[in-house]
């Protein structure tokens, strides 16, 4: 039996401003996706995209743990994107060769009356061949509980999202107002305009 499983979820995150605009730390992959998910299950394959070992997943009978190579860029308008290219289910062959995970999502700086906001969009698909185990098992049932799975998995990314991103975006921001200050050609034009 064929399954196909979606689960969607939105944010709208306000940002509190640095002296870095948020749109900089957006062009910066590697930090996007350690807020996004645990850094110690991303391993960084390079050229934007990360490979994420996802923790193991309870289906009805089965427990499968699926790793995830995702590709991360920035767009021109300062918003980035996500999608995965890669999916692996460690363990069992049958579930591995007939299992396809989509994941796509968004995440982009939008200023309203002065405030920026960060808009998100995350869309999880998956469509599997039932193991012959649960393949008796009504389809309305199979895709319920596959339904909730999924969308288990994007509310939490989400809470990370709305709880990692902000603190690394700051902890980031004041790092390079940090550096900006402590280079010797600030220093050297601080001093030059003092003597004026």
């Amino acid at each position: 039996m064929l399954a196909r499983f979606k689960s969607t979820q939105t944010v709208d995150i306000t940002v509190q401003e640095q002296l870095v605009p948020i749109q900089h730390y957006l062009r910066q992959p590697h930090r996007v996706i350690k807020a996004l998910v645990d850094p110690s299950r991303v391993e960084n394959l390079g050229q934007g995209v990360f490979r994420l070992k996802m923790r193991p997943l309870g289906f009805m009978m089965l427990s499968i743990q699926p790793t995830v190579d995702l590709k991360l860029w920035a767009e021109t308008d300062g918003s980035i994107a996500l999608e995965s290219v890669n999916c692996d289910i460690q363990g069992i062959d049958f579930i591995n060769e007939r299992f396809n995970l989509t994941l796509k999502g968004t995440l982009s700086p939008e200023v309203e009356n002065n405030k920026t906001h960060l808009i998100g969009r995350a869309d999880l698909n998956v469509e599997v061949n039932v193991p012959p185990p649960l393949a008796f098992t009504p389809r309305p049932i199979v895709e319920a509980t596959g339904n909730r799975l999924l969308s288990s998995v994007l509310i939490t990314i989400k809470q990370r999202l709305m709880q990692q991103l902000l603190i690394d975006y700051r902890e980031w921001a004041i790092a390079q107002q940090d550096h900006v200050e402590s280079s010797p050609n600030v220093a050297l034009l601080t001093s030059h305009r003092s003597a004026i």
